[in-house]
């Protein structure tokens, strides 16, 4: 199966800023993020297909998964 994963803001230095990879069936986005080297701390919004979801979530074939850090500023 293949998905599509979209980093945003800080989640993107030194990686693809959207990335194709190929999943097996029962793959869990905690799993996905853990590949990316991105500690789930460091996650504020997941979204598969435009709709919030946890880590435990199991994508399908084609989704697309968004994965936000914590917005900062004053």
């Amino acid at each position: 199966m293949d998905i599509e994963v979209r980093l945003f803001a800080t989640l993107r230095q030194g990686r693809e800023k959207k990335q194709i990879i190929e999943i097996t069936e029962g793959t869990r986005l905690s799993q996905i993020i853990e590949g990316f080297g991105i500690d789930e701390r460091d996650i504020a919004i997941l979204l598969v297909n435009g709709r919030n979801v946890d880590s435990d979530f199991e994508p399908s074939n084609g989704d697309v998964v968004a994965i936000f850090p914590p917005v900062g500023g004053g």
